[in-house]
């Protein structure tokens, strides 16, 4: 399960759900059929929700789902975090990748020297930042403690899910 997004408030007075996204790629949230909810406010609990529909509204997105059917129904999920199973997810193109898929691959150089293990990834807007955790470093790292390698093709040789690793052009000094 991952979570992607959160129930920020009711909309409308017939049970619309005002949803913030985790990401600014959404799709996961547009085409899950259901859509797991855990509450860790003053009531703990998880729910089942079966969506009838998502939209986007304005800069927000707007969902609906069976069972709440008016704004105190949708105002009793506000806070709500939203989790889809990994598998629900659209496909990416050859050559994208989600960063859930990411976090965790060891990562080595074009030498076989192993750089560590992705722990994160940085949006800085024109591409994305591996956040790397060198061998014989524990978690949480220090700023300074790990290592940061540019999510591009420039530095990037090879990316495989299947072997749960990334092979890159980047030496043990940088």
């Amino acid at each position: 399960m991952v979570p992607v997004g959160r129930i920020l408030d009711a909309w409308g007075i017939k049970g619309g759900l005002k949803v913030q996204a985790y990401s600014v790629d959404a799709d996961a949230l547009f085409s899950a059929k259901h859509w797991y909810l855990k509450s860790t406010g003053p009531k703990p609990g998880q729910l089942l929700l079966a969506v009838r529909s998502v939209r986007e509204q304005g800069e927000g997105i707007v969902a609906t789902a069976e069972g709440v059917d008016d704004r105190n129904a949708a105002e009793a999920l506000r806070g709500h975090e939203i989790f889809i199973p990994r598998s629900d997810f659209p496909r990416t193109p050859d050559g994208e990748y989600y960063w859930i898929d990411l976090i965790g691959l060891d990562v080595v150089n074009r030498e076989s020297q192993a750089l560590g293990r992705v722990i994160g990834l940085i949006d800085t807007g024109p591409h994305a930042v591996l956040r790397i955790l060198p061998p014989g470093v524990e978690e949480p790292a220090k700023p300074d403690q790990e290592r940061l390698i540019p999510f591009v093709e420039a530095f990037i040789d090879d990316v495989s899910l299947e072997a749960k690793r990334i092979t890159v052009d980047w030496g043990l000094d940088y």
